[in-house]
């Protein structure tokens, strides 16, 4: 998938998030090949072609409401109706509706013909056939009648390709009479931790230890995004076992990230099984939290490679603001996850010549408006104010502080984005 290796030549200088972002874009070339699936299974999949209606939706003009269904004349209805029959969404009315006559009907029967109008059954007073309407006067022509294709006309594009199937889109696969859909290949993303003091959940925790929860969160975001994960574990530091995992990744895989390891000062092992593998280049990114990155490619395949920061929080911000674009680049999507403008309802701290992204809460005031707060403390290690937000809050590089009232861009933590 390889297409360039501009990423090796930005040299040693503090890159912008969008300069390392476009760089590592450039990484992956082009989107995976589709795949055909039962419905059923297509949750959360992300469509590689685009779906088009093959009848009108709905199929037929039909009533919204119980009642009667008539032909409403210009100066309303003046006396009694003589019901002639009755419609049901499974049975529709063989004949045709004359002046003075009227039809029960059902929501979704087809309108007969002689009818434009349906008269909800609160609104009657029935004797046998015979119907006396109510409040004539606030009865309108046309009114409780959904037209057929009012919905969707037949030919017209239901669903765009790139589009990620949620349960709405699946019903509305389902009303097309899709049995099966065409959707992009999961990206297969490797995950991995190192470092002698990561330990896994559930063993014994040395004085100078800590639980590996970067690779949860790495996993939990990535299924979240569509991708499927491939679990190498905490790779040992060994030289040998780390170069025999990652071969094995860029293998199988198309994309592998790891948490820790691979910055300036600490243990070099990954470092030199990556360059054994590939090629790697060291980051420093102007950006709060995350600014240690690794980039390379390993492999005859050139899989691309990125080594996260080993802070818990920094690790989920690199993650969200440079692994999945190139998970979105590859199933054909949007790269950039939906934005908001809100206004700040407290400060939130920030410097000129980096961006920062804080985690912060919505809310709405009452006038509508869409503001945000943030967290707390916000340092990098601390994982909780990662659980209470709501979004992150993106601090551009030319604005040297956020004050309240002043508007700021929000990525919404979407668990389904």
């Amino acid at each position: 998938m390889m297409s360039s290796l501009s990423c090796f030549d930005l040299g040693e200088h503090m890159l912008s998030v969008d300069e390392a972002r476009q760089a590592l874009l450039t990484l992956v070339d082009g989107q995976l090949a589709t795949e055909s699936v039962a419905l059923a299974q297509a949750h959360g999949r992300v469509l590689a072609k685009p779906v088009t209606a093959p009848f009108n939706v709905p199929g037929h003009t039909n009533s919204a409401m119980d009642g009667i269904a008539l032909s409403w004349p210009e100066e309303g209805v003046a006396g009694s109706l003589r019901r002639v029959g009755s419609a049901l969404a499974g049975r529709p009315f063989a004949g045709r509706v004359g002046s003075g006559e009227c039809v029960s009907i059902t929501t979704g029967a087809p309108l007969p013909p002689g009818t434009d109008t349906v008269i909800m059954v609160e609104q009657l007073q029935q004797h046998g056939d015979v119907v006396d309407i109510l409040q004539a006067d606030r009865v309108k022509r046309g009114q409780n009648v959904r037209q057929a294709g009012e919905d969707l006309r037949r030919g017209e594009v239901a669903l765009e390709s790139g589009r990620r199937l949620e349960a709405a889109a699946l019903g509305l696969l389902a009303s097309l009479g899709c049995a099966s859909v065409e959707v992009r290949r999961q990206p297969r993303v490797a995950v991995f931790s190192t470092g002698d003091e990561v330990t896994a959940p559930g063993q014994p925790r040395a004085d100078a230890a800590i639980y590996d929860a970067n690779r949860f969160t790495l996993m939990g975001m990535l299924q979240e995004h569509g991708a499927e994960v491939l679990d190498l574990g905490i790779v040992p530091d060994d030289p040998q076992a780390l170069e025999d995992a990652l071969a094995q990744a860029a293998q199988l895989a198309d994309l592998v990230v790891s948490s820790g390891g691979v910055s300036v000062g600490q243990a070099d092992h990954t470092r030199a099984a990556l360059e054994r593998l590939g090629r790697l280049t060291l980051w420093r990114i102007a950006m709060r939290p995350g600014r240690p990155m690794a980039c390379g490619v390993m492999g005859d395949s050139a899989t691309p490679f990125l080594g996260l920061p080993g802070n818990p929080v920094a690790c989920m911000v690199t993650c969200l603001v440079f692994v999945i674009p190139l998970v979105r680049k590859l199933q054909g999507r949007e790269l950039r996850s939906p934005a908001w403008q809100a206004v700040a309802d407290s400060d939130f701290r920030s410097r000129e010549g980096r961006t920062d992204y804080s985690r912060g809460v919505l809310k709405r005031s009452d006038d509508g408006t869409l503001r945000v707060v943030n967290t707390g403390s916000q340092g990098s290690g601390i994982l909780s104010s990662m659980v209470a937000a709501e979004c992150l809050v993106e601090i551009p590089a030319d604005k040297a502080a956020v004050a309240i009232n002043d508007m700021v861009t929000v990525f919404p933590l979407f668990r389904f984005p």
